[in-house]
């Protein structure tokens, strides 16, 4: 998963992609940016991306995000899916999949 800086995110060119937002501090973060690594693996043609929030203000109110962590499946600059449970790979795997319309 590449990281981005918040202007970064902005520039995203790709049709669908995925923006992972964590905070460093965050236990539970760490687990869910693992999970998300193993999903990343099995769907190689969305591109993953991943942003510390501490630092990405103007986006967490852009796209109205509530807690940590959370991921946003994007198709272009429209959400598809946010997701902040991530109760397991497969369940990952399976809703991106499909949100995604692969």
């Amino acid at each position: 998963m590449k990281e981005l800086q918040e202007k970064e995110v902005m520039n995203i060119n790709d049709p669908t992609y995925l923006v992972y937002l964590y905070t460093p501090l965050c236990g539970t973060c760490k687990v869910g940016g693992k999970m998300l690594e193993v999903v990343e693996e099995m769907l190689p043609s969305i591109p993953f991306y991943k942003i510390n929030l501490n630092f990405s203000p103007r986006l967490a109110k852009q796209w109205k995000v509530e807690s940590v962590p959370c991921y946003i499946l994007l198709s272009g600059n429209d959400i598809v899916n946010m997701e902040y449970t991530f109760q397991s790979v497969s369940h990952l795997y399976d809703t991106i999949k499909q949100k995604a319309a692969l």
